[in-house]
């Protein structure tokens, strides 16, 4: 008798309401997912209707200086993009200057991490004034580098330094670093401190009882545990320095000559300058291919990273 009224309850229980939508059904499907689709529909008309435009104007000749001549070229702009001269030195230029704001911004977020993992006086202070410079807009960075830091007349480093160099003419890939390192280094080193800061304090006693040195402690338990964090830092630090212009167009304009262009200011060049608009779709195309590889990248170590964490609990 009681199993009897039990599944007249839940019998009741899954009935619906008199009007409402039956569980499990399509429309009860629906009413759930339809307050999704606000947010579903922006998302698609946001990023991938452009994505889409672009990839059809990178089939397309067109310049706009000559409107009349617009016409279906194929994959004939992918083949200018990886075989013009112009476009191979950005791509160079942005493999160094990505490569070294990123190796430069982890070695020093490490030493600084480092640091801010001791107890001292001020230390908050400290890192709030070590923070500050990732939250200054990219733009307003490369103003302040290129007129207080760099200028030769007034410039801080010539001030230090005495004589009247022009460090962007004479520098120009340095002076452009040199301001991306001083605005992502804070940004490794908050992942750095919080890889440090997750490291357990057991094992690191453990190796002090058993003799071992602030060196071989270093080198064999935290720089090991640290691997994903470094990982994790470089891999998003190159996805976001892979698309650097603001500071290539404030401080060098990509020059002298094409010393500092890297892509998206050739792509800016080709688009604003040369009116090549199909060329431009087809180099901002690949960029996005190999930002997506990198991110792909970056993904996984962070999937590995929160394995990790998880299989340490």
């Amino acid at each position: 008798m009681t199993q009897v009224l039990t599944a007249d309850a839940q019998a009741t229980s899954r009935r619906p309401r008199s009007g409402g939508p039956v569980p499990g059904s399509a429309r009860d499907r629906w009413s759930r997912r339809g307050p999704l689709l606000p947010a579903l529909i922006f998302a698609i008309v946001v990023t991938q209707v452009p994505f889409l435009v672009t990839l059809y104007l990178s089939t397309q000749g067109w310049n706009a200086l000559r409107p009349g001549e617009r016409r279906f070229v194929g994959l004939d702009n992918y083949g200018t993009v990886l075989t013009d001269g112009r476009l191979r030195a950005a791509l160079v230029n942005t493999v160094v200057l990505t490569a070294s704001a990123v190796l430069l911004s982890v070695l020093l977020g490490l030493g600084l991490a480092i640091l801010l993992d001791r107890k001292f006086p001020g230390r908050g202070i400290v890192r709030t004034l070590l923070i500050t410079p990732f939250l200054v807009m990219p733009m307003a960075a490369a103003l302040l580098w290129k007129h207080a830091i760099y200028n030769p007349a007034y410039g801080l480093v010539n001030g230090v330094l005495g004589g009247e160099t022009d460090w962007v003419s004479q520098y120009p890939m340095t002076a452009v670093v040199a301001a991306l390192v001083w605005q992502w280094t804070p940004f490794m080193m908050l992942i750095i401190l919080a890889g440090l800061q997750a490291q357990s304090t057991e094992t690191l006693e453990a190796a002090r009882v058993d003799g071992a040195g602030p060196g071989q402690t270093f080198t064999r338990i935290t720089l090991p545990h640290l691997r994903p964090y470094l990982e994790l830092g470089a891999l998003l630090g190159s996805i976001y320095l892979v698309q650097t212009f603001d500071a290539v167009f404030t401080i060098t304009q990509g020059g002298p000559g094409t010393a500092t262009t890297n892509l998206p200011y050739e792509i800016y060049l080709t688009t604003f300058r040369k009116f090549e608009y199909g060329e431009a779709a087809a180099a901002g195309v690949v960029v996005v291919i190999a930002t997506m590889v990198v991110a792909t990248f970056a993904l996984r170590v962070l999937s590995g990273l929160f394995r990790m964490e998880e299989s340490s609990r």
